[in-house]
């Protein structure tokens, strides 16, 4: 157990774990009352995802989620397992939401969840490889070619099951899976730039609050925007959303 570094990136992590506490306690209070079965769905699996999110953060924050890994060449690198540990529960999630909202079928779902699955632990391994730099990096092209791929089927098959669906609830669909394309590709930028390649152009405080930021607008944004719009998801097939306010 190592203790992070004051300044920036305690900050960081300490706003991560109040921010997915936050996000976390308001989809709660908004979904309470909620009783149609498809709306709740939605909550449930949205509701976890910052909770989650949350407790990695606080692990984060108290040392606990941070190791040090001695690399060649490189020296020892501070490196922040439970970051992984929540995109590995997190980011299907996510998906499964916008494979809900797309009405995409069991093939479709396990083909985005494995390619995400892949992708994290891929990345994982790459963060606590000892070998060198050289060896990390190749993990990271592993990882981010399966992003590439999961990325690409959720704009091409996932967005094309979505369109089939009401006007209103399509263009929901279409929203947060910009939104996913948008943050979600700026992740291993932030990695390659920062210390986990080793080329440590960004220092780990900024890299550490960089993620932070991704992860709330990634989480608690999308979030936010998904439920919000409850009604384009009921089970009455609504075409017009409403505030969930």
């Amino acid at each position: 157990m190592a203790t992070p570094t004051p300044g920036l990136e305690s900050l960081s992590l300490w706003i991560g774990t109040i921010g997915m506490t936050l996000g976390t306690l308001y989809f709660i209070a908004q979904g309470w009352s909620v009783r149609d079965p498809e709306q709740q769905e939605y909550y449930i699996i949205t509701i976890f995802i910052p909770a989650i999110a949350a407790a990695s953060y606080f692990s984060m924050a108290i040392g606990f989620g941070l190791i040090e890994v001695p690399v060649q060449g490189l020296g020892t690198l501070e490196i922040y397992w439970a970051r992984y540990a929540d995109w590995l529960f997190t980011t299907p999630l996510l998906l499964l939401d916008l494979a809900l909202l797309a009405g995409a079928d069991r093939n479709t779902i396990a083909t985005l969840i494995g390619l995400d699955v892949f992708m994290i632990v891929t990345g994982l391994v790459g963060a606590l490889a000892r070998e060198g730099q050289t060896v990390r990096i190749a993990w990271w092209a592993i990882s981010t070619g399966a992003m590439i791929v999961m990325l690409y089927y959720l704009l091409g098959t996932l967005s094309e099951q979505a369109s089939k669906m009401s006007g209103d609830r399509a263009a929901l669909f279409s929203r947060l899976r910009n939104l996913v394309l948008v943050l979600w590709s700026f992740y291993p930028i932030v990695w390659i730039l920062g210390t986990e390649s080793g080329f440590a152009i960004i220092p780990l405080p900024v890299e550490t609050a960089a993620f932070a930021v991704l992860d709330l607008a990634a989480k608690v944004g999308f979030g936010i925007v998904l439920l919000r719009s409850r009604s384009v998801f009921s089970g009455t097939g609504a075409s017009t959303a409403q505030s969930a306010d």
